[in-house]
């Protein structure tokens, strides 16, 4: 069984997925860094030099591409707006979204201009995420409240739902 986690950037998902795969045993993988090595540069320099549509469907082809066993997966927060890609996490095993506020984003998050975010020219934080909220809905299996008072916490809440299959 893979998990793969779903969030906003800022939610935690490769944070929580290290601690997450520690604790099953289980592979890590950032689907961010492999979009870096597919492509030879930065997230930040990809996403410029492709755009948002073109660096949306190589993001979707490269999970769609995932062969893997007992792995936890952090795509990039907006995996899930290519079909493609967010079917694939899915066949993969259950998906898991790291719920946030969006305050608690913003709290969380520096510069978005070097995060590699798919935020189109005047779009604000705020607009993003209700803009992918309906999105990771559709797509999670479970949601967990990733607001904990530490990582551990949420760690934690993962397990908790994971024991729940």
């Amino acid at each position: 069984m893979n998990v793969s986690l779903i969030g906003m950037p800022g939610a935690g998902k490769s944070t929580v997925g290290v601690l997450l795969a520690k604790r099953l045993g289980y592979d890590f993988l950032d689907t961010d860094l492999l979009i870096q090595r597919q492509e030879g540069a930065l997230l930040q320099t990809v996403l410029d030099r492709l755009g948002a549509e073109r660096f949306l469907d190589t993001e979707a082809e490269v999970i769609a591409r995932l062969d893997c066993r007992n792995t936890v997966i952090a795509p990039g927060g907006s995996a899930v707006l290519r079909e493609l890609g967010a079917g694939s996490l899915k066949r993969l095993g259950p998906v898991i979204l790291l719920d946030l506020p969006c305050r608690a984003l913003e709290r969380r998050l520096g510069n978005l201009a070097t995060r590699g975010v798919t935020l189109e020219p005047g779009q604000t934080l705020e607009d993003l995420y209700e803009y992918r909220r309906p999105y990771y809905q559709k797509y999670a299996d479970f949601t967990v409240n990733a607001d904990q008072p530490t990582t551990e916490h949420t760690v934690e809440q993962v397990l908790a739902v994971l024991g729940k299959l």
